[in-house]
C-alpha cells in the first residue's frame, strides 16, 4: 500500500501566539521571558534589521524571523527570533557580528515562516565589508549572490528579504 504526502499547510495567522506570545499581546508571566530575545547585549553590540517583502513589495507583517550564527571568542552558535512589527514589517536583532565557520566568510543563517509559506525559507545574510566572492557558498549565488548583502547603517546593517520578483533573495532547499 502506498503511502500519500500530507498536504502541507502555511504557519497561518498563529504562529506568533505560540512562538512569539508577546507580539501577539499575550502575557508568559509563568514561563519567563520570550524565547529567543537578544543574543548580545555589551558595548560590541550592532543591530539587524531585517525587512521581509511579498512579491508586489510590500511588507511581510507577520513574519516570523530566526537568526542563526556562528560563535564568537569562546561562545556556542547564536540564536534569536523575533516576530515583524505589525505595523512596519521590520524585525531588528541586537547581537554580534558573527566569526567565520571554516573556509566561509562571516555570515548570519535566516529562516523565516509566515502565512502563505508552506515550508519555512532559509537563506543568509552577508556583510559587506567582507570579502564574501571566497566564500563557496556565496559564489554558488553567482549574480543572485547580491541578494544576500546587508546594507551598513549606523548602529550595524539592514537587510530586506525579497520573497518573490526580479529581486528574489536567494534561498536555500534544505
Amino acid at each position: 500500500m502506498a503511502l500519500k504526502e500530507s498536504p502541507s499547510q502555511t504557519a497561518g495567522p498563529y504562529v506568533h501566539i505560540g512562538c512569539t506570545p508577546q507580539t501577539a499581546g499575550l502575557e508568559r508571566r509563568s514561563m519567563g521571558a520570550q524565547l529567543g530575545e537578544d543574543v548580545a547585549r555589551d558595548a560590541a553590540a550592532i543591530t539587524l534589521d531585517i525587512t521581509v517583502l511579498d512579491g508586489a513589495g510590500e511588507p511581510v507583517r507577520d513574519a516570523l524571523i530566526e537568526i542563526w550564527q556562528v560563535g564568537f571568542n569562546e561562545s556556542p552558535g547564536q540564536w534569536a527570533r523575533r516576530a515583524a512589527d505589525l505595523e512596519t514589517g521590520l524585525a531588528r536583532f541586537t547581537t554580534l557580528k558573527p566569526g567565520a565557520a571554516e573556509g566561509q566568510t562571516p555570515h548570519i543563517l535566516v529562516w523565516i515562516a509566515a502565512r502563505g509559506i508552506n515550508l519555512g525559507l532559509t537563506t543568509r545574510v552577508y556583510f559587506p565589508d567582507e570579502d564574501n566572492a571566497n566564500d563557496p557558498v556565496f559564489g554558488l549565488a553567482g549574480d543572485r549572490a547580491k541578494t544576500m548583502v546587508a546594507e551598513p547603517t549606523k548602529a550595524g546593517y539592514a537587510h530586506v528579504i525579497h520573497l518573490q520578483g526580479p529581486r528574489e533573495t536567494v534561498f536555500f532547499d534544505v
